[in-house]
């Protein structure tokens, strides 16, 4: 969702050089990003305060001679490497009492800025600044090359339309939708002469076997799963490829989107209020619970309805309001 800001600053000022400091996780993201000149890998931990590491990583990136560090967290120790870079305009939401830190600090007005894109994208305007519509909307490029090497390694073909499924959820089990429906809408596009891709990461891996047990065992070859087996990179590009995606609430969600998938999402706990997939070609099928969105993590009246009284034919239901494809696959069989 950060590409919503990326976008913003190259509109503005299409000779802008970008860098980013994030994650080392995150390099393949910011490596499909055209806004992007390069991802700096961040060497600390979320959390890890370690204020000699700090000083010493901003007095490196002083030589780069930057003009402005725009801040996304509201942390107080995310804005102390651009303050020993010395970058003369350090721009950011006021968050931990960032004064001094930060010299173009802004104050959220969270009732006139409810989405994250909302957020982000403001802080690539002047203080003050009416946002104008329509929001950029995150655009991932995929790498055409490493999709069809990881189609080698994965032994998969283009041979049947794909449904790609995204059952996992990193925040939480109040985000993740039941195997079971998982697996009633993968045995239904099975019957219909389509394959299945499964993605996540190594802790999804058993929901996903699960999801694959749960088909009809004569449709059990059309389905792969790659979850755990494929690095960022690879899934990034291989979702590319697929026809349609049904996801929980995740980071999996908003690549999909970002790469312009047809796409169903499946909130409980969470609310599309805030993060929505940022795609046209999206449905969302939400709960109408009283309790629902607690946006907590397990479920506090330990049922978890607002996932399971959502069923399987409502997310069928909400696929064939899809477009007919997305834009053509770069790839043939």
């Amino acid at each position: 969702m950060a590409q919503t800001l990326f976008i913003t600053l190259k509109q503005q000022c299409p000779s802008a050089v970008i860098d980013v400091l994030a994650p080392a996780w995150s390099r393949p993201l910011l490596a499909r990003m055209p806004e992007v000149r390069q991802g700096l890998d961040m060497p600390l931990g979320h959390g890890a305060l370690n204020l000699s590491a700090r000083r010493r990583l901003g007095k490196q990136l002083a030589v780069e001679g930057y003009d402005q560090a725009v801040i996304l967290p509201n942390s107080f120790k995310s804005a102390l490497i651009p303050f020993w870079a010395r970058i003369p305009k350090r721009t950011g939401w006021r968050g931990e009492m960032r004064y001094g830190l930060l010299n173009d600090l802004r104050i959220l007005d969270k009732n006139a800025l409810p989405l994250m894109i909302q957020r982000f994208i403001a802080l690539g305007y002047a203080k003050g600044s009416v946002l104008p519509e329509p929001y950029p909307a995150p655009a991932l490029v995929a790498d055409s090359e490493n999709a069809r090497q990881a189609m080698k390694t994965f032994n998969l073909s283009l041979d049947r339309p794909v449904l790609a499924l995204c059952p996992g959820a990193e925040f939480g089990p109040a985000k993740r939708w039941p195997e079971q429906h998982f697996a009633a809408i993968a045995s239904e596009r099975l019957g219909q002469g389509w394959q299945v891709w499964l993605f996540g990461s190594q802790k999804d891996e058993a929901v996903c076997d699960s999801i694959c047990q749960l088909v009809p065992k004569t449709c059990q070859s059309n389905i792969h799963n790659l979850a755990g087996k494929t690095q960022l990179a690879d899934a990034i590009d291989l979702l590319s490829l697929s026809d349609e995606v049904v996801s929980n609430d995740s980071g999996l969600m908003h690549i999909a989107a970002a790469l312009n998938r047809n796409l169903v999402v499946v909130y409980g706990s969470t609310s599309p209020g805030f993060t929505p997939p940022l795609n046209p070609n999206s449905v969302i099928v939400q709960s109408t619970l009283s309790c629902s969105p607690c946006f907590q993590r397990t479920c506090p009246k330990q049922h978890t309805d607002c996932l399971s009284q959502l069923s399987p034919a409502q997310v069928l239901t909400a696929l064939e309001q899809l477009p007919g494809q997305t834009t053509s696959r770069e790839m043939t069989a």
